[in-house]
Formats: C-alpha cells, structure tokens, sequence
C-alpha cells in the first residue's frame, strides 16, 4: 500500500531533493539587524529587552541587565526561550527550584514554555544575552511572584 508513497520533494531553487513539501514560494532576503536597529520591548522591571525582529513563531532580540537589578516575575507564555550569554552574569531563579541558576559568557540557557522565573545580574558589569524565542505566544507575561518568594 505505501510501497510508492515518496513525502520528498525536488527543490526548485538548488534541484536537491528534500524532506517533505518544499514552498515554492520566493524566499524573504536575508537581513541584518545593526544595534541601530533593535526597538525596546516587553518590558519587564530590572531588564531592558530589544527586538530584533519577530516573525509569526519566532522572537528575536537581547536583554541587558544592570549589575544589582533583580527582574519582576514573568513567563514567556508557550514560547520556548533559548539565552546565549554575550557578557556578564545571568542569574535565575525559578518556580519549582530553591535557590537559583548562573549563566555566564558562551552559556546556552533554555527557558521551558510557561515557566515562571525572574533574572538577576549580581556582577560588577551590564550582563548581556542573545535572545530567541519560538512558539508564537505572547512573549513577555509579568506575573505575581510565586508563593513563599
């Protein structure tokens, strides 16, 4: 029955064979995004997130934390977050865990979906990290801390 059944696709663009439907659609161009660019968004109190671009399932963008700040309460909703740490400390406490969490510069940080947590940078210098964020929710939702924090 499925003995002919082939779910690749020709490519039209390079004439390699892929996984699955390919879109014929003409691709978007590849941009970059300069420092000048970036626009603040998703304030959360402690942090000063900037948006590099966003498209319908994906965020991206950065967040600087000023040494001593302490974040509000937040979750990202359905998104899934990744953090790379560029330069500083980034520290996190979240729902579910006594005590807490440090990044620092070359670290990979996933962040669940729906996760209630806070970041704080207890440096010397502004922590900085590269944001991406995928799922297509809301994404920054400031919340109430959680109980007995």
């Amino acid at each position: 029955m499925w003995k002919n059944f082939d779910m690749r696709s020709r490519c039209p663009s390079c004439d390699l064979w892929h996984p699955g439907p390919v879109s014929t659609e003409l691709p978007r161009p590849v941009r970059v995004f300069t420092p000048a660019d970036l626009m603040p968004a998703d304030p959360t109190s402690g942090m000063h997130r900037a948006l590099a671009f966003e498209l319908p399932l994906l965020w991206a963008g950065q967040v600087e934390t000023e040494p001593g700040a302490v974040s509000g309460w937040h979750h990202h909703d359905r998104n899934e977050s990744s953090l790379y740490v560029v330069r500083g400390v980034l520290r996190l406490e979240f729902e579910g865990l006594e005590g807490y969490l440090e990044a620092g510069p070359g670290d990979f940080v996933h962040v669940p979906a729906w996760t209630v947590h806070r970041e704080s940078n207890p440096g010397r210098q502004p922590s900085l990290a590269v944001i991406a964020r995928v799922g297509g929710g809301v994404p920054t939702v400031n919340v109430d801390a959680p109980d007995g924090r």
